[in-house]
């Protein structure tokens, strides 16, 4: 907690008490904690400059918080996400019973543009993969060749967060079964099935290149760094930024979804495998693929080139 803020002993007090909450009772991640705990801070100290503190704000205050942020042009995604944040606080404080009522009732969530998240082209992806680690049939890569191109094969293949992959165990991996056990948000678990390339990379890597880099046997993370310490978040942003400038773990993530969804895939499908517990989260993919869909059809169809020329010379 930074108690260098000066904030009053009972808002640092009760903030410390619901980021614990938000670890402990449900799972939260640590950067997850420590974000809500920024915008908690933040809005400390803005109710002290009004002489309140967290437990006595009323709706007034909550509103002119958010119109604070909005005047010191604070984007509305980051507006909505530290309102969302203070929803959590007041929801926990009403059921705790040391507030009557919840302030952010009817408080509007800022609206903001949809940002329609990247992805990379099936071609640039196998690039990435070839790049990474491909040494060719019946030849043995290095131990960190092996581990970069398993990690983008398990990035892309089964779609999982940078934090799911670090955290990934080797017991979580059934190679025999085609599947690996991920934790994500909330330590929310699922099983991911693994494709053909995701298991043939992986395998040569537990058998040869995981080895050369281990160098204690009580350590349980795949994913292992030169030191034989397992690798951090910035390490595999580093490791894929360098098959590819453009890239990103993330956007790896979305790439999955988008060519599944480009595919065929539905979107329940899609949803169980990312790990999104709300559908409207997987629903942002069906408008990459539409996008995709009206780009074929005015470059393969015979008369989509022409209607959609004669529609902009109309405008």
């Amino acid at each position: 907690m930074e108690a260098k803020r000066n904030l009053d002993r009972g808002n640092l007090d009760l903030i410390r008490g619901y980021i614990t909450y938000l670890r402990v009772e449900k799972g939260l991640r640590p950067l997850t904690c420590e974000a809500y705990q920024r915008d908690l801070l933040q809005f400390a100290e803005y109710l002290e400059t009004t002489y309140r503190d967290l437990v006595s704000a009323k709706h007034e205050d909550l509103a002119g918080f958010v119109a604070h942020l909005q005047a010191h042009q604070v984007e509305a995604r980051s507006r909505a996400r530290k309102l969302s944040c203070l929803r959590g606080l007041y929801r926990w404080l009403l059921l705790d019973k040391r507030i009557a009522y919840d302030p952010t009732i009817h408080l509007e969530t800022p609206a903001g543009w949809k940002v329609l998240p990247k992805s990379l082209s099936e071609a640039e992806v196998v690039a990435m993969m070839d790049q990474a680690g491909h040494t060719g049939e019946g030849q043995t890569g290095s131990p960190q060749s092996l581990r970069d191109r398993a990690m983008l094969e398990l990035l892309y293949g089964g779609g999982v967060r940078v934090s799911e992959l670090v955290g990934l165990a080797v017991e979580d991996i059934s190679l025999q079964q085609g599947q690996m056990l991920v934790r994500g948000k909330g330590d929310k678990e699922r099983i991911v099935p693994l494709g053909g390339p995701a298991v043939k990379a992986l395998a040569e890597y537990l058998e040869l290149g995981r080895v050369g880099l281990l160098r204690k046997a009580n350590v349980r993370e795949v994913f292992l760094s030169q030191r034989g310490q397992p690798l951090t978040r910035q390490t595999v942003w580093n490791l894929v930024k360098r098959t590819n400038h453009r890239a990103s773990p993330h956007m790896l993530r979305h790439s999955c979804a988008t060519h599944m969804v480009e595919h065929g895939a539905d979107l329940r499908t899609v949803q169980t495998l990312l790990g999104h517990a709300d559908i409207a989260t997987t629903q942002i993919y069906t408008h990459l693929a539409l996008g995709r869909l009206k780009a074929v059809h005015r470059a393969c169809h015979p008369r989509g080139k022409r209607v959609f020329v004669a529609l902009e010379e109309s405008v």
